[in-house]
């Protein structure tokens, strides 16, 4: 990045950051990476040890952080991190196309990293790395991607302290009935919501609107599609400001892709491509339909979901999801705007996209987006053809079903070799092992439900 060009005016430029240090408007900055489960970690900088020292040596962190399970334990199994290697560090290297202003929190800015090894080479097994090396392989072949998520949540009148208490259960929701549409049911939560979507614009997001949703105390705040990268970094960023804006309003909100026996929480995501010069290349004007190359593309999303599903669903909870005339999906088919379908297809002209319905709430964005320019990408070189649409209900059609389990999930993507030619073997040995760990900590668990059942009836 230059020191005056950015990804729109509410981005900084260096040279705005160092005023605004100077002048005392700015005195921390957030420096993070997004790990496995999709969270920022990283550091709070003194601004003035950011600006001189850096801002041109970068900073590091232990390389544990992508080879621990979601409570931070260290756990076994992950090549690049052990207690036999030490436990050394990785170098979190400065994207400063992603400074921005986090104006909720007190004179703070954020950068976003990727991350280094001490010889600089590139730690494959970063989220955002494979995402980038994705986006690298669709620009050989001509074309750059292009993305939106769209991310719901449940928010709850408790705070993030008092649900932990309460273990999670009989928590308030900030609705008490369907507020799908509802301008009133959202005029309720309307003092957080407001303040996420122009906290989010502030910190550079072109923010689009707010809906509410079928759960009790459901929302969506909906961004504009950008590049596949932006999009990925962004949804990074809002997911942790939204609890941290929640948690200033003394409530607390919920991404986990299934809560309860109601509506789980969806992260639709919209794709297409364009050409590198930004032709459209996913429709033909003069003959008004979808161009071959956008079929073959999601022919391949659709040929590789079993394979990859474990990057759409990566959590135990994630398949509690897929529930039959739900609005989650639970057949892979496509169909023209049917939201039974695994792929929904939406838009004319330069507009057209494909609609992946299968990840939740608890998604990761970049190995989601990497999963899918890689399934589209193997469409596009294999010259696959698309199946004609499904039309009426997936749910019913007898179409092959999305992985049911994480276990089935994690066996399809680690004897994938479309997954293999990918992302590399490390990248694939990487994530089968954080499946194995998930299903290892679940597995050793006596649940709520079980105890109910079995402790005076068994």
């Amino acid at each position: 990045m230059s020191e005056t060009a950015t990804r729109n005016d509410r981005h900084l430029t260096i040279d705005q950051l160092t005023t605004a240090i100077d002048s005392g408007g700015i005195d921390t900055v957030v420096v993070a990476f997004t790990d496995m489960q999709g969270r920022l970690q990283g550091k709070r900088l003194h601004a003035r040890y950011f600006l001189d020292i850096a801002l041109e040596q970068g900073t590091e962190g232990c390389n544990y952080l992508l080879g621990v399970d979601i409570d931070m334990n260290t756990v076994a199994g992950y090549a690049m991190t052990s207690w036999d290697r030490g436990y050394g560090d990785m170098g979190f290297v400065l994207d400063l196309d992603t400074l921005r202003l986090l104006t909720h929190l007190p004179a703070t800015a954020m950068v976003q990293c990727d991350l280094a090894w001490p010889d600089r080479s590139p730690v494959l097994q970063s989220p955002r790395t494979i995402l980038k090396q994705q986006m690298v392989r669709a620009a050989k072949l001509g074309f750059t991607a292009f993305a939106g998520t769209e991310l719901e949540f449940i928010v709850f009148e408790d705070t993030y302290e008092a649900a932990f208490e309460a273990r999670y259960q009989g928590l308030t929701p900030a609705n008490q009935y369907n507020v799908d549409y509802s301008i009133v049911g959202g005029t309720r939560v309307e003092p957080l919501l407001r303040d996420i979507r122009n906290t989010m614009y502030s910190a550079g997001m072109n923010v689009e609107g707010s809906k509410g949703e079928c759960n009790f105390g459901q929302h969506e705040i909906g961004f504009v599609y950008d590049d596949a990268l932006v999009t990925a970094d962004n949804h990074a960023v809002y997911k942790t400001a939204a609890k941290e804006i929640a948690a200033l309003h003394g409530k607390s909100l919920t991404f986990m892709a299934k809560y309860d026996q109601r509506e789980g929480n969806s992260c639709h995501i919209h794709l297409s491509l364009r050409g590198i010069d930004g032709s459209v290349v996913f429709w033909d004007d003069g003959a008004g339909k979808r161009t071959a190359l956008y079929d073959h593309f999601v022919a391949g999303v659709l040929a590789t979901m079993p394979d990859l599903t474990l990057l759409y669903a990566p959590n135990i909870n994630s398949y509690k999801r897929f529930a039959d005339g739900s609005f989650a999906p639970t057949t892979i088919a496509w169909g023209e705007d049917n939201r039974s379908c695994a792929v929904r297809l939406v838009g004319r002209g330069a507009g057209a996209r494909m609609e992946n319905r299968v990840p939740g709430g608890d998604v990761n964005p970049y190995l989601a987006l990497a999963a899918m320019l890689a399934g589209g990408l193997h469409g596009i070189e294999k010259e696959l053809a698309l199946e004609p649409a499904l039309a009426g209900n997936a749910y019913t059609s007898g179409r092959p079903r999305v992985p049911g389990s994480l276990r089935d999930a994690r066996g399809a993507f680690a004897s994938s070799e479309v997954a293999r030619a990918a992302f590399g073997d490390e990248v694939v040995e990487h994530y089968t092992n954080m499946a194995d760990v998930e299903l290892a900590a679940f597995g050793a668990v006596v649940t709520d439900w079980e105890l109910r059942r079995g402790f005076e009836r068994m």
